[in-house]
């Protein structure tokens, strides 16, 4: 395995993809010394650069569109550094830092406000309580919390987005933005990165509400067994088994499997029809191809639903780097392949 897509990964003109294969597939310390050059490489490297072009003009106080616009908002670019291992502590982020989680923590998201319909939930800014469940969108805070706490940026606005992913959890364990007043069930696409950045502030802070709260999050994944319907067994949506990168807020198996691996649960016995159907996709020549993206490229211009950079396209034949590391990874933390 090592001679093969793990030799060509180690060889990568992205430093970020030499640095997943070390941390993620080989097991290497992601903070040794060893690992220090190739985080300072990705810290000047094409691709951050130009994540980070617009940082000066998207950091001034303004719009949502500076912050959220997909894929190019200073939300969107926090979580791509924080996805490509750059180097932690970085208090040029801090700016960045300030309008995302300043943005997350405004006081509209202490508002809440009672609708008996989809029509009423809509009708005021604030967090809707429908059927006694909180309607918001919180991959927005989780993916913030996530970004901050791997880039080793946060602060006590952290505890803000901790405190409100707690008290917006559903019965059931997961998070769901949908104000049909009959849904009951948390949305995959609105938990998995609240899971992950509540997963991150649990083992950075040791904070056993943050810790429990993950632990319930899983059991809405490892009870489908990430991709399936409780009840049939059937594929809960296509692009549930479709692989992608970047996932930005969207699940798919891939994104699952990832989330089970950082959250230590890819071993559950649940998680094998997810692992197999990942073998089933690899390439005969060892590698994963994505089977659809969410963006497009525009790196000058604010476009919606385009990014900085080319994330290697859709190929039913040719390799994806990205989605490779990330599909061995979790094979690999899974027992699956040796290295």
């Amino acid at each position: 395995m090592r001679d093969g897509v793990i030799s060509t990964l180690l060889k990568s003109t992205e430093p970020s993809i030499r640095w997943k294969t070390q941390v993620h597939v080989l097991g290497e310390n992601p903070r040794s010394r060893a690992m220090r050059p190739l985080r300072e490489e990705i810290r000047t490297s094409a691709r951050v650069r130009a994540i980070l072009s617009r940082r000066t003009q998207l950091g001034r106080a303004g719009t949502a569109r500076q912050v959220y616009y997909k894929w190019q908002g200073l939300h969107w670019v926090l979580a791509s550094l924080a996805d490509l291992g750059y180097p932690a502590g970085d208090e040029s982020l801090f700016p960045i830092r300030d309008r995302v989680v300043g943005f997350w923590t405004d006081p509209n998201y202490f508002h809440e406000f009672v609708a008996k319909t989809k029509a009423e939930a809509y009708r005021q800014r604030g967090v809707p309580v429908m059927e006694g469940r909180y309607r918001r969108c919180a991959s927005q805070q989780g993916n913030a919390l996530r970004s901050v706490m791997t880039l080793g940026i946060g602060d006590e606005r952290t505890d803000v987005l901790v405190e409100r992913l707690l008290h917006w959890q559903w019965p059931d364990g997961g998070w769901n933005c949908d104000r049909k007043p009959s849904a009951h069930t948390s949305s995959f696409n609105e938990t998995w990165l609240p899971m992950l950045g509540l997963a991150a502030y649990a083992r950075e802070n040791k904070h056993p509400g943050a810790a429990r709260a993950v632990e319930r999050a899983a059991e809405i994944f490892l009870s489908r067994r990430l991709f399936k319907r409780i009840s049939a067994g059937s594929v809960i949506q296509p692009d549930f088994v479709a692989l992608h990168y970047p996932h930005y807020w969207h699940y798919d198996v891939l994104a699952g499997l990832m989330a089970m691996v950082e959250i230590g649960k890819v071993r559950d016995r649940r998680c094998a029809d997810a692992l197999e159907l990942l073998e089933e996709k690899r390439l005969p020549d060892g590698g994963w191809a994505p089977d659809r993206r969410y963006y497009k490229v525009s790196p000058k211009v604010m476009v919606s639903n385009a990014d900085y950079v080319d994330w290697g396209g859709t190929s039913r034949s040719r390799m994806n780097e990205w989605v490779t590391v990330d599909a061995l990874a979790a094979l690999q933390s899974a027992g699956r392949v040796r290295v």
